[in-house]
């Protein structure tokens, strides 16, 4: 075989520090010494001893650490309890395993300052990934396969199939161990390995290279498409809401991305279908997630979850500073003489002191609450106020009420009561209203 193959190899940046994460198994064994070959950066291993093979998961540690010992190569070392770990999160022993795996490797790299963690996923292992995830039903995402490079992960090998990694252990005499579960039809991975990839390559000898093309055509359409729906929510979203007509325009393949981007990682295909149906319809409603309820209101469709907060009867005693948690917002009240003008972190309302009755409070709005603003000339309820302003429910809960012993004073920001409101060089009531969040839009 040529060695050709070896321009293949995706390597990391000259000058770089690289953990390399190895099993003892062909394919890592195979990085390592193919990263320890290069002078071009330095390499360390680490190996993570998974407490589900017993005997032989010890045997290949063992193997690891005294290969690393014999040639200076520093070698990091966890034993985690990945069953336990499955049982506790509900998870499978695969995916329990992978995420102690990864965040020893993340954790490690972060504590030595390595720049990279490299993988020895092969060419294979991408063509498998891909069949498992067409299996399940994958769009571009899943049907990409692996990609080469996520973050500080690297995947040197992506583009070199499981035949090359065995010719180059046989040329350079490198060692490795072979995992028992390897044979084993009882996972997934197994299964297609054994059986559907060779029947693939009787067709095509260079399947899994044909597979690594096809996954990279793939995660160039995803990355477009991601990048428009991206660009979408750069220009909508607000924070908490994007309007629903403008997201129902999209074409599907990028609404559908806009709003994965903005659900629980737990959401499927259906809950977005779902929240697309409430964007096309006049109705107001509803949309369940795992660990969230999307609503569609006032032409708006909102991912921020309502916990149904409002706020509390509270005195505003003069003077005195207040703080009301749920809409996030810092109440004085104070006297002054003369005008008062809108400060850039606070806004400040003047009310007509001697219009004032009893002491004030704030609080939520109250059902069939009205009064009479000030340049209106009528009494609107705030039911209708809130109606032009195309307030959620949410925003009107948390929209301060103030109020003295006679009524309603002042609602932001609809302004003050007429009865309250000031006439040059009278005595001011102010109250000043300071923003600590976005809670209110």
């Amino acid at each position: 075989m040529k060695a050709e193959w070896i321009e293949r190899v995706y390597w990391p940046p000259d000058g770089s520090r690289v953990l390399c994460a190895v099993s003892g198994g062909a394919d890592s064994m195979c990085l390592l010494a193919l990263l320890r070959g290069r002078a071009r950066f330095t390499v360390a291993a680490a190996h993570v001893e998974h407490g589900i093979r017993g005997a032989e998961g010890l045997r290949d540690c063992a193997f690891v650490e005294d290969y690393c010992r014999a040639r200076a190569i520093p070698c990091y070392v966890a034993h985690v309890d990945a069953p336990g770990f499955a049982a506790r999160r509900g998870l499978s022993l695969e995916t329990a395993a992978r995420e102690l795996r990864y965040d020893f490797l993340e954790r490690t790299a972060a504590a030595e300052g390595f720049d990279y963690i490299a993988t020895a996923h092969t060419a294979d292992d991408n063509a498998e990934t891909i069949l498992l995830n067409f299996a399940r039903g994958a769009g571009l995402r899943g049907l990409g396969g692996i990609p080469p490079q996520r973050g500080k992960i690297l995947r040197p090998l992506l583009e070199i199939t499981r035949t090359e990694v065995e010719y180059f252990l046989r040329a350079s005499d490198t060692p490795h161990v072979e995992d028992g579960t390897n044979a084993s039809d009882a996972y997934s991975r197994n299964r297609i390995r054994h059986t559907v990839t060779p029947a693939l390559r009787e067709i095509n000898p260079a399947f899994a290279l044909a597979a690594a093309r096809t996954a990279s055509l793939l995660r160039r359409d995803e990355e477009y498409l991601d990048g428009e729906a991206a660009r979408f929510l750069s220009r909508h979203f607000d924070g908490e809401s994007l309007p629903a007509a403008e997201l129902a325009a999209l074409h599907a393949a990028i609404a559908s991305r806009a709003v994965r981007k903005l659900l629980p990682r737990a959401a499927e295909e259906g809950h977005i279908e779902a929240i697309l149906a409430l964007c096309r319809s006049s109705e107001r409603g509803y949309a369940d997630v795992p660990g969230l309820r999307v609503r569609c209101e006032r032409g708006r469709v909102y991912f921020a979850p309502d916990d149904g907060a409002s706020i509390d009867e509270t005195a505003l005693p003069l003077g005195e500073t207040v703080t009301l948690a749920a809409p996030g917002l810092r109440v004085r009240c104070r006297l002054a003489e003369g005008d008062e003008e809108i400060h850039n972190s606070f806004k400040t309302y003047p009310l007509k002191y001697e219009s004032i009755c009893g002491d004030l409070s704030v609080s939520s709005p109250r059902a069939g609450e009205s009064y009479r603003p000030a340049g209106r000339g009528c009494t609107k309820t705030l039911k209708s106020l809130f109606a032009e302003r195309k307030a959620t429910d949410r925003q009107k809960r948390l929209t301060p009420v103030f109020r003295d012993s006679c009524g309603v004073v002042l609602v932001p920001p609809f302004g003050a009561a007429e009865r309250c409101a000031p006439a040059a060089g009278e005595r001011l009531l102010v109250i000043e209203i300071e923003k600590l969040s976005e809670s209110i839009r």
